[in-house]
């Protein structure tokens, strides 16, 4: 499933060169995850002013309101002036004069849903709830300890959750519990300060190096531009059950979580 990595390694490898492009024409295929709430009609002359991220949802900022883009389980972009004819699994595609942008999506939990602006309904319910963006200037640390401190849940599932902290998905959170050195079992309200500070500076370090190494491609994602990613290739303990930590050496452990599978070395995560 694409994270928070792999969507803003998307945003970035296709934001600059739909930048100022105005919509041609609209193809839709099968029904997505959520309708678009709008006639596709409409959409035709509006320019794409920016793209923007909240979460694991890209914003297409238009001239007159916007879309919101998810890649559900197994979605991902492509925009490029010349692509191959429509496939069985492209369901969705914004023709502008600078290129198309095409949503390919086998499972279809993917969506792509307009909106007037962020506070329209239709954005509020995708988009509030949200924890604090770990890769933004506002991630706080007092806000981020804050939040642990309120919640019994165990730290791992909290960090799924995306409540105090947006976009650290399954392989990012065993990474950075890894790297903090705590258990993934733990109740977020019994971590102190000291190793929540090394929390908060291991979800920074995690998710940036993620992107920088192109997000993590286990089966199919690829950015916009068809490029895959390579972060899975230095994973400390995510896949890696029973093979020596890169650190100790004592076998990296799998358990079950909330329906997720986690990774964590019983030696290096002791607390």
């Amino acid at each position: 499933m694409p994270e928070l990595p792999e969507v803003e390694v998307t945003r970035r490898s296709f934001a600059g060169a739909i930048e100022g492009a105005t919509v041609r024409g609209i193809a839709v295929g099968k029904p997505l995850r959520w309708p678009l709430g709008m006639e596709p009609a409409v959409l035709i002359g509006r320019r794409v002013c920016g793209v923007r991220r909240r979460g694991k949802y890209l914003l297409l900022d238009l001239d007159e309101g916007l879309l919101l883009i998810h890649l559900g389980m197994s979605g991902s972009l492509r925009f490029a002036r010349d692509l191959p004819a429509r496939g069985a699994h492209d369901h969705f595609e914004l023709i502008t004069d600078q290129g198309t942008l095409r949503l390919h999506d086998p499972r279809r939990f993917g969506a792509v849903v307009w909106a007037a602006g962020e506070s329209d309904p239709r954005a509020r319910k995708l988009l509030d709830g949200w924890g604090l963006e770990p890769l933004g200037e506002d991630f706080a640390f007092e806000s981020f300890h804050a939040g642990l401190r309120a919640k019994r849940t165990p730290i791992k599932q909290l960090l799924l959750a995306g409540t105090v902290v947006v976009g650290v998905g399954n392989i990012y959170a065993c990474e950075v519990l890894f790297l903090a050195g705590i258990r993934p079992t733990i109740r977020a309200c019994a971590i102190g300060p000291q190793r929540a500070r090394r929390l908060h500076g291991a979800i920074r370090e995690v998710l940036a190096r993620a992107v920088e190494r192109g997000g993590s491609t286990l089966r199919d994602f690829s950015s916009a531009d068809g490029s895959a990613g390579h972060f899975q290739l230095e994973a400390n303990v995510y896949g890696r059950a029973g093979l020596p930590c890169r650190q100790c050496g004592t076998p990296v452990r799998l358990l079950r979580q909330g329906q997720r599978s986690t990774y964590f070395c019983p030696h290096c995560q002791r607390a």
